[in-house]
C-alpha cells in the first residue's frame, strides 16, 4: 500500500478516533448481519472496525493498516472487543479470504492504483458478499465565511496529492472505479459530513490547524514548493479563527458504492 498520504501525526488519528458505523458507514449498516465475517482495509485507530465488530458478532472483524504503532491504539481502542484482531496488511496484497463484506472507508483517495486495490477485495470477498467504500471529494467542500487563505489550504492538499499521483476528489470517481475494478453490480450512493456547532468546529478546525503544520501533509507542501511555512502557519490561524466564528460551516461529500461480488452461477 503506498504509504498513507496524511502521515500518522496525532492530528490526523484524531479525526480518525470519531469515525463510527453511523457517520461513516451507514451506507453499509443494513447489510451487517451477525456471524458476518467482515475485512477492514486501512483499519488506522480501529473504531469503525470495533463498531462492526460488534454489530456481526459473533462474526469475526479483520482489521488491517500499514502502520503498526497504529494497529497498536487499535488494538488497545478493541480491549474486550473478542471478535475483532488487526493485522498488517497493504490494500493491494490482502488477507486471503473469503469475506462476507470488505469494508473500506478513506483509502482510495491515498492510493495511486485505487482501482487494483479494489480488484483485490473482490478477490478476497465471497461470491454474493459485499464490498463497500467511500470516500470524500475535496473539491467539493463549502465552508462559510470565507477565508482566502482557507482557498489556499484546499489549493495546497489537492496539489500535493495530484504531485503525489493520488486522488483527492475521489468521492465523484467512485462508481468508475469500480466500473474499472470490473464490478457489474453496484449500488451508487452519497452522504455528508458537517461540522458547524461550536464544539464540532473546535474539534475540527483545530486538527487541521495542527495538521497543516505538522504532518506528512506540511512536509510535502513545503518540499514540493506548494507553500512556505509561514504560509502554513497562517493558514493554521485562518482555521482557528474558522472554528471560533459563530457563522462557520464546513460540509465534505462522499461518494459511496456498494459492489455485490457475481455468484459463481452469474
Amino acid at each position: 500500500m503506498t504509504a498513507y498520504s496524511q502521515g500518522h501525526a496525532a492530528s490526523v488519528l484524531a479525526s480518525q478516533t470519531w469515525r463510527t458505523v453511523a457517520n461513516s458507514a451507514a451506507h453499509l449498516a443494513p447489510h451487517l448481519e451477525a456471524g458476518a465475517r467482515v475485512l477492514d482495509v486501512g483499519c488506522g485507530s480501529g473504531t469503525i472496525t470495533v463498531d462492526l465488530a460488534r454489530r456481526v458478532a459473533p462474526g469475526e472483524v479483520v482489521g488491517v493498516d500499514i502502520d503498526d504503532a497504529t494497529l497498536t491504539k487499535a488494538r488497545a481502542h478493541a480491549a474486550g472487543v473478542d471478535n475483532v484482531r488487526f493485522v498488517t496488511g497493504d490494500a493491494y496484497d490482502l488477507p486471503d479470504g473469503p469475506f462476507d463484506v470488505v469494508h473500506v472507508h478513506q483509502v482510495l483517495l491515498h492510493l495511486t492504483d485505487p482501482v487494483a486495490a479494489l480488484r483485490e477485495m473482490l478477490r478476497v470477498v465471497r461470491p454474493g458478499g459485499l464490498v463497500a467504500a467511500r470516500e470524500c471529494d475535496y473539491a467539493a467542500i463549502a465552508l462559510w465565511p470565507h477565508d482566502p487563505r482557507l482557498d489556499r489550504w484546499l489549493a495546497i492538499y489537492r496539489g500535493v496529492a495530484h504531485a503525489h499521483g493520488t486522488e483527492p476528489d475521489a468521492g465523484r470517481r467512485l462508481l468508475a472505479w469500480a466500473h474499472a475494478a470490473g464490478a457489474a453490480h453496484v449500488t451508487p450512493s452519497a452522504s455528508i459530513w458537517s461540522f458547524a456547532t461550536p464544539d464540532d468546529r473546535a474539534w475540527w478546525g483545530g486538527q487541521w490547524a495542527e495538521r497543516i503544520v505538522a504532518s506528512t501533509i506540511a512536509e510535502r507542501a513545503v518540499d514540493g514548493g506548494f507553500a512556505t511555512r509561514d504560509e502554513l502557519a497562517d493558514i493554521a490561524e485562518a482555521w482557528r479563527t474558522w472554528a471560533a466564528h459563530p457563522d462557520g460551516w464546513f460540509s465534505i461529500p462522499h461518494g459511496e458504492v456498494l459492489i455485490r461480488r457475481a455468484s459463481d452461477a452469474t
